[in-house]
């Protein structure tokens, strides 16, 4: 298992502290994918650039899949921009892989619903290594579900992470959600300024 999937299943079997939202969820776990390939030597950080490191491709699809998509030349790619990039529908795609690996069930809908009250991962080692390292508050793993909205804690307030490049990623994580939180609420007092415009006598 990674980060990556541990991250989605501890955000679909516990209770959130604020609505976590496909997108905050996305851009966090395109950063446990940095985080994964850093340790895994497939990629490692210049600054806040993204190089293609020299190890092999992960055994993990959707690794793989991360790797496959890195910018492989000069000047290469800022971590806030492949969170970006890489992030969008990111968090539909690990519940589909989760639900394909059978380790998540479905809704009586009939279709995989992110946050429905039907929807939880089964019993299996990796749901337990995931509750394991959330219980115990593994270090990244905290940081990332506080940046969601899974906890209540800042992310200063755990120990901190294991590594430059580790504490470069979470960081730049915690931009990204910050941003992508601005853009909602500027969109949305755009949207009532419009509504009040076609309202007005």
């Amino acid at each position: 298992m990674t980060t990556a999937r541990d991250l989605m299943l501890v955000a679909m079997d516990v209770k959130p502290v604020r609505p976590v939202g496909q997108g905050d969820l996305s851009l966090a776990l395109a950063g446990a994918e940095v985080i994964d390939l850093v340790g895994a030597g497939a990629v490692a950080l210049d600054g806040d650039l993204l190089v293609p490191g020299t190890a092999p491709s992960p055994d993990d699809p959707l690794l793989a899949d991360a790797v496959s998509s890195l910018v492989r030349a000069a000047p290469y790619e800022r971590v806030d921009d492949w969170l970006w990039r890489r992030g969008q529908g990111l968090a539909a795609v690990y519940a589909a892989r989760l639900e394909a690996d059978g380790l998540v069930g479905r809704s009586r809908q009939g279709r995989l619903s992110f946050r429905s009250s039907d929807t939880r991962p089964l019993d299996s080692p990796a749901r337990s290594r995931a509750g394991e390292r959330w219980d115990a508050d593994e270090p990244v793993l905290a940081v990332l579900g506080s940046a969601v909205g899974l906890r209540e804690e800042p992310a200063d307030a755990f120990a901190g992470p294991p590594g430059d490049a580790v504490g470069t990623v979470l960081a730049a994580v915690g931009d990204a959600v910050t941003e992508l939180e601005a853009v909602r609420q500027r969109k949305s007092i755009e949207d009532a300024a419009f509504d009040n415009i076609w309202r007005a006598p």
